[in-house]
């Protein structure tokens, strides 16, 4: 990886001075003093002339057609307000390294871009003027996208600024660009303060605002600045109006378009391809040092040749390590005989993201006391959906699947209670084997439209277009002496992708094999499979 120059990188302009760096010089300044920076006259001309320019491609997202009526729809729950919607900032991983950026869900749905475009970026819906022409035709807001120009070779920064530079990071969409991309108005980001603060004031026909504030804390705390000084003096109310604003940003999303859809199937195709990879890996890694990494590996390749990347944190968890729920470390060895849980998703180009859970014996076989167990986790996810019908709930699910696990948990004479004590709320005792939910949301993120209300989530009715997961388990931990010796240090999840229809529940996921004989079937085809498929 190459030096990155940043703004603190000094040492040339110190040199120039005659000031060479000690110990008088600011911490700021000595963070990047490994970076040798050329910065003479001659250089700096040099760096202008003899470039052939280099025009990035520029089209029409599909998004595009999808999202002015997702910004109508906001803007009519806001009148007269403006809203401001960040796409966020780079986080630092160590030092002068980045994460990969990924912008914030909001600004994702409601303009449209997916991957990396445009770290920086700012959405704002400006509100019109209520007595004006466009508000007698029900327009309420105008979209605005506030962008960084291209620093293109024409400028001192296509070789200076890391961020933006396209000596750097090579073409990228500017101005000209993302407002062909978008289909949105875009404009300069050194306008984005007069915009943000224009008209702001509690009087009559002024203007409030509101923003998306987790997602820069940079940027509210300028908005926030701003309404302090104009008649907003109460940050903790300021911050209950931002709350509202992104609770609904959050519900808008529970119900999905027909582009949106599309997306998630094909994340859950390209999820597929990512489970095939790893059953044709597995029988070359069983036994091996970390072999639960070359599996997330296998999979996880497959997620950046298809996708943008995953969705969430691969979890491969072999043995023992399959009945922790967030197993992320995967630095186990997949053993011989074990049951092996993968949770895995790709998160395609858009954004949006798949999110399947398989558990698979790693012979190739289920033994009979595996293919028990995994039974009961596979009835206990078909009592889900069938319980999932336009006006059901999310709670329907819940207590369809838990009834299954705890009346299988009674038979077999590790659950000691009653079962319907057990699925009281003055019990529970069942969950002591499945403590998680097993169903949610899904769409751009993994636990998709998590800022809504209770009474919108768990405790509104499910409505079709709504996409969501199902996925019980049963998780028995190596050191459970309540169970019988032979369950100690089994895990099995099996978690499937839901479109609901007017017709009833669809099953994305289908084809992912999860059915006992097929799950058998389809691990022999890809441990015949070459590895380079």
């Amino acid at each position: 990886m190459e030096d990155v120059i940043t703004p603190n990188d000094r040492r040339y302009e110190q040199e120039e001075r005659g000031h060479a760096p000690g110990d008088d010089q600011p911490m700021s300044d000595r963070v990047n003093n490994r970076s040798l920076r050329p910065d003479s006259p001659a250089f700096r001309e040099f760096m202008t002339t003899g470039w052939d320019n280099r025009e990035p491609d520029v089209h029409a997202l599909p998004s595009s057609a999808f999202t002015p009526k997702r910004l109508e729809e906001l803007g009519r729950r806001f009148p007269g307000e403006r809203l401001v919607i960040p796409a966020g900032q780079p986080k630092v991983r160590n030092n002068d390294c980045d994460y990969a950026f990924r912008p914030d869900t909001a600004f994702a749905y409601y303009t449209g871009l997916g991957q990396d475009y445009e770290a920086g970026a700012v959405l704002i819906l400006d509100p019109v003027d209520p007595s004006g022409p466009e508000a007698a035709k029900g327009v309420t807001h105008h979209p605005e996208l506030f962008v960084a120009p291209r620093a293109d070779n024409s400028t001192t920064d296509y070789y200076r600024d890391p961020h933006y530079g396209e000596y750097w990071v090579g073409p990228r969409a500017g101005l000209r660009e993302l407002q062909a991309m978008t289909g949105i108005e875009t404009h300069d980001i050194a306008q984005l303060e007069d915009a943000i603060g224009k008209d702001v004031g509690s009087e009559a026909g002024a203007v409030k605002v509101r923003v998306i504030r987790e997602t820069d804390p940079e940027l509210t705390g300028r908005v926030e600045a701003i309404r302090q000084a104009n008649g907003f003096p109460d940050s903790g109310h300021n911050e209950g109006d931002d709350d509202k604003l992104h609770e609904f940003a959050s519900e808008q999303r529970m119900v999905k378009d027909s582009y949106e859809v599309g997306e998630i199937r094909r994340a859950v195709k390209a999820t597929k391809h990512g489970f095939d990879r790893l059953l044709t890996r597995l029988p070359h890694v069983i036994g091996r040092s970390r072999s639960e990494r070359i599996l997330e590996g296998a999979f996880n390749s497959v997620a950046r040749e298809e996708g943008n990347a995953v969705g969430y944190d691969t979890i491969v968890a072999s043995g023992a390590h399959a009945p922790i729920l967030h197993w992320m470390r995967n630095t186990g060895v997949v053993g011989a005989g074990e049951m092996l849980l993968i949770d895995a998703g790709v998160e395609v180009d858009s954004l949006y993201t798949a999110d399947i859970t398989r558990t698979f014996p790693v012979g190739g076989h289920f033994s009979p006391l595996q293919r028990r167990l995994y039974q009961t986790v596979l009835d206990s996810q078909q009592a889900g959906f069938e319980a999932a019908r336009p006006g059901a709930t999310y709670s329907d699910i819940h207590h369809a699947c838990m009834r299954v696990i705890a009346q299988r948990l009674h038979d077999w004479g590790i659950l000691h209670v009653d079962v319907e004590e057990a699925l009281s709320p003055a019990g529970q005792q069942h969950r002591r084997w499945l403590a998680c939910g097993v169903a949610h949301h899904l769409g751009l993120d993994v636990h998709d439209c998590a800022q809504a209300r209770y009474e919108s989530y768990q405790g509104a009715t499910i409505t079709p277009g709504m996409t969501f997961t199902i996925e019980p388990g049963l998780y028995f931990a190596q050191n459970d002496l309540l169970l019988p010796p032979e369950m100690r240090g089994i895990g099995i999840r099996i978690e499937d992708d839901v479109l609901m229809t007017a017709d009833g529940p669809e099953w994305i996921s289908k084809d992912i094999p999860k059915q006992i004989d097929d799950v058998e079937r389809w691990m022999a085809e890809r441990a015949a499979a070459r590895e380079d498929e």
